[in-house]
């Protein structure tokens, strides 16, 4: 009930309706809240003289009074309240409800009571050419001569909103309570009382004739107890004649009076209370639809709520899967800082040793070669000759011998005071600030289409979809077909196409289907599985694409002729590999006894000779009397029996025996013709302009032939 409360209060003045009045665009408002929002516009105004005139006009009125420009009263169905003029020039405002009205809005028709007309209680005359703009949809209309009279008022509205208050009243008491009347529990509708429950047992035992009596809860006992009588309503245009007929053209209850002299005379019209019937049925349907559709959304709000639920649980997973991810980062980063502190700390211990061990040897051999220097000066002081040149060339000898030892690079270090290490840090860097979210999942699996995927003769169509609510990216799809015999999957599409077609399929046969997604993170899961039958019966035409430029074909590519007098090839547009098949062609014309071949072929098969010159075709050729079998233009088989027109030739492949028959006019043309055939062959012919053909394919296998074990007797593929 609270969620219809706002169904039951005036745009204008946000409170309970009060004798509200049916506009002409199904709103509702309150009759003396459209009181106070007319408009009264010149007679000779035009809507464009209304926009100009007037500074007040905001830009909504504006788009407002273009859209009314579209509206004529005959495609409005609001010709009886007057033509669409422009919206009021006041500036718009918002109801206590939030809608815009126009003018601004007033207080609640209880408050206005100085409007009134002195000592009467009624409201004074509406000025002629008066405009009313409804505050939901804005759409503006003039008064006629009636003014609001003219609007019928909402007497359902009025007692619903009436219903609806006294529900909210104070708790009804019991009646039979001599002091301190306690509150009522049921009310008895027969009884037409409210009961305590004390008063209810003591006063109403469910027992002989009050046990049929209906007990009800006390507010809706109260509703069905104070809900007025039905009302007579009476015509708006003839206020003495009650509403008794429903035009079914306007869509408005009318009286007698306005089908004899009124503009509904013409009109279609049913009886009131058929028409109510009729109508509140259609409500009770609508409303079920809807009902289902509320239901349908309470539903989802579930799925939300708990959807909310799931992504802060998922959040907070993921945050901590985020900073777990970073964390371990950071202690790589940390161990590697290590690693490197290693190094550099490896580098200064050896530089400083390789100097230390240099500075102990240049101090070694500095103190020698100071004692040495020294010595010599000694020596030099002494004044013995003889004795100086005994060792003089020795010295000689040490000085230089100790001088090439300080040479060149003695005194150069041997190692660098700088660290020649340079952090490359840069990849680094610009690999942490192209950190980022990849995707990390493979892609759900796909939906198949249902109402999509068919199957044509021995052709199937798939069509597949991700889910709905999936955001995980896709790269491609897979899609995958057994044998139709129940054997291994096998890939028959990869690509990013959602449907495909596969050709070439068996015919009666059952093929199971099913497709997965991928993505650089990997493959999905497989669809549900789909078995899809395939034709029961082959239907085929000639493949003009295949043809002999030569060849002729006409009806559908179902007749077929030459423009060569020599032989050439046609071969049909399916090919089989399993099954049995049988298909027969017509001789439509036969002149000068040549000798066309029947048979069956490869794809590579030779266009531009008879059928079964090569070893890629498996045929028979035959004239008027006779006919032969031939294969790698090896002739067996000869038989009498030849063709005319009108006759028949029959071609039975049957795969479950490996064997090829022929027959003409239903009898069987000589014996077998061809065994031991496994694989891919497609139905053939050869002729030249002296013979025309016309193809029967989709045949049932003849009466006199049983198939193999693996096919039911009497069955097509």
């Amino acid at each position: 009930m609270d969620e219809m409360e706002e169904e039951l209060k005036c745009p204008v003045c946000g409170s309970f309706f009060r004798e509200p009045i049916i506009l002409p665009c199904s709103h509702n408002i309150c009759l003396a809240c459209a009181r106070n929002i007319l408009v009264q516009t010149p007679d000779a105004e035009s809507p464009q003289s209304s926009r100009a005139s007037g500074s007040g006009v905001s830009d909504y009125d504006y788009l407002d009074l273009d859209k009314m420009s579209l509206y004529s009263e005959a495609d409005s169905g609001y010709g009886s309240y007057g033509g669409f003029v422009s919206a009021p020039t006041t500036p718009c405002q918002k109801s206590p409800n939030g809608v815009r009205v126009f003018p601004p809005s007033v207080p609640h028709p209880a408050q206005v009571q100085h409007h009134l007309l002195p000592h009467t209680g009624v409201l004074p005359p509406v000025p002629r050419n008066s405009c009313l703009t409804c505050p939901q949809c804005h759409r503006s209309l003039t008064l006629d001569d009636r003014g609001l009279r003219g609007f019928p008022k909402n007497r359902v509205l009025e007692g619903v909103v009436d219903r609806y208050q006294q529900s909210k009243a104070a708790a009804l008491k019991c009646q039979l309570c001599e002091k301190s009347p306690r509150e009522a529990t049921v009310m008895c509708e027969q009884c037409d009382v409210f009961y305590c429950d004390p008063c209810r047992l003591r006063c109403h035992p469910p027992r002989g004739p009050l046990a049929k009596h209906r007990l009800v809860p006390p507010a809706q006992g109260r509703i069905s107890r104070r809900a007025s009588p039905r009302k007579t309503s009476t015509c708006t245009e003839h206020e003495l004649e009650n509403l008794s007929m429903y035009c079914v053209q306007c869509k408005t209850p009318v009286c007698y009076q306005c089908l004899e002299d009124g503009k509904h005379s013409t009109h279609e019209v049913k009886a009131l209370g058929a028409m109510w019937k009729l109508h509140k049925g259609q409500l009770s349907q609508a409303l079920n639809v809807l009902s289902d559709r509320a239901t349908e959304a309470k539903e989802f709000l579930v799925q939300l709520r708990n959807m909310v639920q799931h992504i802060q649980e998922n959040g907070v997973e993921f945050e901590a899967c985020l900073v777990a991810q970073c964390d371990a980062l950071i202690e790589a980063l940390n161990r590697r800082k290590a690693q490197l502190l290693s190094r550099v700390t490896k580098e200064h211990e050896h530089k400083l040793t390789v100097v230390r061990d240099q500075i102990s040897h240049c101090t070694l051999k500095l103190r020698q070669t100071t004692g040495l220097m020294e010595y010599c000066l000694e020596v030099i002081k002494e004044n013995d000759p003889s004795g100086f040149l005994q060792i003089s060339d020795a010295l000689i000898r040490r000085v230089h011998m100790t001088e090439n030892q300080w040479g060149k690079g003695s005194l150069t270090p041997r190692m660098s005071s700088d660290f020649d290490l340079t952090l490359d840090s840069g990849p680094l860097l610009q690999t942490i600030h192209q950190l980022d979210f990849i995707q990390m999942k493979v892609p759900a699996a796909p939906i198949l289409q249902l109402e999509e995927c068919c199957t044509q003769t021995n052709s199937a169509t798939l069509s597949w979809k991700q889910p709905p609510l999936s955001t995980i990216a896709v790269d491609g799809y897979i899609l995958e077909l057994d044998d139709g015999n129940g054997g291994q999957f096998r890939e028959v599409y990869v690509g990013t196409e959602m449907i495909c077609t596969v050709d070439g399929l068996h015919f009666n046969s059952a093929y199971k289907s099913r497709v997965k997604a991928f993505n650089s993170s990997g493959v999905g899961q497989y669809s549900k599985t789909l078995v899809m039958q395939t034709s029961e019966i082959a239907w085929f035409t000639f493949d003009p694409a295949s043809a002999h430029p030569d060849i002729i074909l006409s009806n559908d590519n179902l007749t077929v002729t030459c423009n060569s007098y020599d032989d050439r090839v046609v071969m049909g547009n399916t090919g089989f590999s399993r099954g049995v098949h049988y298909w027969e062609m017509t001789i439509d014309r036969y002149d000068n006894h040549p000798d066309p071949a029947f048979g069956i072929a490869r794809a590579d098969v030779m266009k531009d000779v008879m059928l079964g010159k090569d070893d890629k075709a498996w045929a028979m050729y035959v004239d008027n009397n006779r006919s032969w079998f031939m294969h790698n233009n090896s002739h067996t088989n000869r038989t009498d029996g030849g063709i005319s027109k009108g006759a028949t030739v029959g071609v039975l492949l049957d795969f479950t025996r490996g064997i090829l028959l022929f027959l003409i006019n239903d009898e069987q043309q000589g014996p077998v013709a061809f065994n031991t055939l496994e694989g891919m062959y497609y139905p053939a012919i050869s002729l030249n302009r002296n013979v025309q053909v016309t193809l029967h394919s989709g045949l049932p296998i003849p009466d006199f032939y049983t198939p193999g074990e693996s096919e039911a007797a009497g069955s097509v593929c």
